[in-house]
């Protein structure tokens, strides 16, 4: 099965009217359709940079050079006064998108807040912040969105159930190994999870030797044949600094024999025959605090243990 199911995060401002114009020319050139999932509210992601006093925060803004992915104008993005609107400013991105082929998704309303405050909100406010974006991106595209993915692969109980109340088919909200339908409180959720299995740029970036030079061979080192690859990138990164890397690995990667899917289309395949599962929070290779990951069975970890 040498299969990559494509995921296109599209975090801020900057990401949206620079790098998705730029991925859609690369996928493109090489005929693949991605998922897009886009953040159309405020950007307000200069609310990040307090967390610069957390030193695992400062190391990854530092190995990654993240003024050079991000622009230096991240730095004003929300902090002395409210972030851009995105979807305001890049409709017509954003339905090129759309038109282009590929699948849209919902990330965020507000990005910075549902990654940074998803622990204190109530499920009020997540129905509240879920319902305002939605409603602004299913009149923008003209149909209902029907996948969503949440910011920094920070989700908990409380959201997988407010997420049931809408017509979501599947979501992205974990890291893990398989696509399954998330069990919360001994109830099977009716909608699937895909997790990430493969690392993005900004977590190997700088770590364990991995360069610029050599990412493209780490990932493609990761590629597995035994099950689908799912793989997330960034507007913000292989739509700016790294799209000429991104081009260079679609076309090693289509000259292995893999094809690219949108996350759809591993929704379609699986849907039927997919498993339950558990998800919970954990610290992750490569990213600060913790995010939600699929949990692994006991015998899984058990035998994990003994080699």
């Amino acid at each position: 099965m040498k299969t990559i199911a494509l995921r296109i995060d599209v975090d801020t401002y900057r990401g949206t009217g620079r790098g998705v114009p730029r991925l859609c020319e690369i996928l493109k050139k090489h005929n693949v359709l991605g998922t897009f999932y886009f953040s159309v509210g405020p950007d307000n992601m200069g609310r990040h940079l307090w967390r610069l006093l957390k030193p695992s925060f400062l190391w990854k803004m530092l190995r990654t050079n993240a003024a050079g992915l991000y622009g230096s104008e991240i730095i004003l993005m929300g902090t002395a006064w409210p972030g851009p609107k995105i979807g305001k400013h890049f409709a017509g991105i954003i339905r090129d998108t759309m038109q282009a082929g590929h699948e849209i998704g919902f990330h965020a309303w507000d990005h910075h807040k549902a990654q940074a405050k998803l622990m204190s909100m109530s499920a009020a406010e997540m129905e509240h912040e879920l319902q305002t974006g939605l409603d602004f991106l299913d009149c923008l595209i003209g149909k209902n969105i029907k996948t969503s993915a949440a910011p920094g692969w920070r989700a908990n109980a409380q959201l997988l159930k407010v997420k049931a109340m809408f017509p979501f088919d599947y979501n992205s909200d974990c890291r893990g190994t398989h696509p399954f339908y998330p069990v919360v409180e001994g109830k099977k959720l009716s909608q699937l999870q895909i997790p990430v299995t493969l690392p993005t740029y900004d977590e190997i970036l700088g770590r364990d030797g991995v360069t610029d030079a050599n990412y493209n061979d780490c990932q493609i080192n990761l590629l597995s044949e035994e099950r689908v690859n799912v793989l997330t990138i960034h507007a913000e990164a292989e739509g700016g600094k790294c799209s000429e890397m991104f081009d260079d690995y679609l076309s090693r990667v289509k000259s292995l024999g893999y094809e690219f899917i949108p996350l759809i289309e591993l929704f379609n395949r699986v849907k039927d025959s997919a498993p339950e599962g558990e998800m919970e929070l954990a610290e992750f290779p490569g990213r600060e605090g913790v995010l939600s990951v699929q949990k692994k069975p006991e015998f899984q970890k058990n035998y994990e243990s003994k080699i």
